[in-house]
């Protein structure tokens, strides 16, 4: 009899234990390079040429829930409006593809959807600047289905210091511990990926609710800051929350840092945003890379992240986000979304068990999603909705 392989062991699992991937910035692309025209880029059908993800690659890919990222530049002129555009273009993806796409608000609907075999779509908003200062705002997006927020992205925001920018309120600011506390009361998810560490510690001493990072790996294992120092790891077991391991090279392979500062150079010095993943821009990667090969990141760097983030933060509290079409470049053997039997093969031959995987790719997730949900519900019956101002609580 010819033995089973972990990569069969793999799909098994995935197939009863699918993946819930925290960020996935497939609107984005479809903004950049097609201005959402959704026949051009139609995901019922391969579209390996052009993005990461499509509906047949999430089906080999075993996902099973996918947090659509709602992100807009922090330089966009009008984010709240931009950020309507992005959840537009979910809700069109969802109605195209009914069949395959389940729309997702609860724990719950996460369960029926994998009943169904379909894909249960959430939407999560990067980037604070997106409600402009605004708790309405924020319940705006919250009604229209976003289910997490993430405090900043790359620059920060008036209430909230990012990882890759200068200190700015030193974490979060009095109004930003209000956007923490009206975010527990609406079940919206607080996401720490992208933030400071200080507010990373700020908002786990604001929040009543479980956090997440929705696309973040270990800064024990690759230094770089946009990763999680492991003295807030080890805070997760009392917070409940999970910090979902992201694939970006430059956040997992600590050579791949150097050469990304190096890259994002040549990109400034060429005209082009460093994220910017337009087949002109992508056309000014591939000939630096030609010259100045890049360090290659595979599944076992992945893996050597979840092995860490384990040992820190427990089983309990880890996750995945890979961060497709929101990178220019992915580690080998996770070229796309198809790749997760890989990463789930690698940990199986590390010597995780089932029950462990199990938790990592969907139970710890629906968790944390579900106790958010059970913090408003107590919340909601004490606390009215905020209308507090930042010029009021940050003068």
């Amino acid at each position: 009899m010819t033995p089973v392989t972990s990569h069969d062991d793999a799909r098994a699992l995935l197939a009863e234990f699918p993946v819930v991937d925290g960020h996935n910035d497939l609107p984005w692309a479809l903004r950049e390079q097609v201005r959402y025209d959704l026949d051009a880029r139609d995901i019922a059908v391969d579209q390996g040429a052009h993005l990461h993800t499509d509906i047949p690659r999430l089906r080999a890919g075993g996902v099973g829930a996918q947090f659509w990222s709602v992100y807009v530049r922090t330089d966009e002129p009008d984010p709240v409006a931009a950020t309507l555009e992005q959840i537009d273009c979910v809700r069109q993806l969802l109605a195209r593809h009914p069949r395959d796409l389940a729309p997702a608000l609860t724990a719950a609907d996460l369960e029926a959807a994998r009943e169904q075999g379909r894909i249960a779509s959430l939407m999560g908003a990067e980037g604070g600047h997106s409600i402009a200062c605004s708790l309405g705002t924020l319940r705006g997006l919250h009604a229209l289905g976003v289910r997490y927020l993430t405090l900043t992205h790359n620059d920060n925001v008036p209430w909230a210091d990012s990882a890759t920018d200068e200190p700015g309120v030193g974490g979060l600011s009095a109004f930003g511990r209000e956007v923490v506390r009206e975010m527990n009361r609406l079940g919206m998810l607080v996401d720490l990926s992208h933030v400071a560490a200080t507010t990373m510690r700020d908002a786990l001493d604001t929040t009543s609710a479980p956090v997440i990072f929705s696309h973040s790996s270990a800064r024990a294992v690759c230094d770089h800051p946009r990763n999680i120092p492991d003295d807030v790891l080890e805070r997760l077991p009392a917070n409940g929350g999970v910090a979902m391991v992201t694939f970006v090279p430059k956040f997992v392979l600590q050579a791949a840092v150097e050469w990304t500062a190096e890259a994002d150079a040549n990109m400034r010095a060429h005209g082009f945003h460093p994220l910017d993943t337009t087949p002109e821009a992508m056309k000014v990667h591939r000939a630096f890379e030609e010259r100045r090969p890049r360090p290659v990141a595979t599944a076992a760097t992945v893996a050597d992240h979840l092995d860490h983030m384990r040992e820190v933060a427990g089983v309990d509290h880890i996750g995945i986000g890979g961060d497709y079409d929101g990178t220019a470049f992915t580690p080998d053997g996770l070229n796309d979304v198809s790749g997760y039997p890989n990463l789930i093969a690698e940990l199986l031959r590390r010597g995780w068990s089932k029950t462990d995987l199990a938790k990592l790719t969907w139970q710890n997730a629906v968790r944390v999603l579900g106790a958010a949900e059970d913090v408003a519900r107590d919340l909601q019956t004490t606390r009215a909705p905020s209308h507090a101002r930042i010029e009021d609580l940050d003068g």
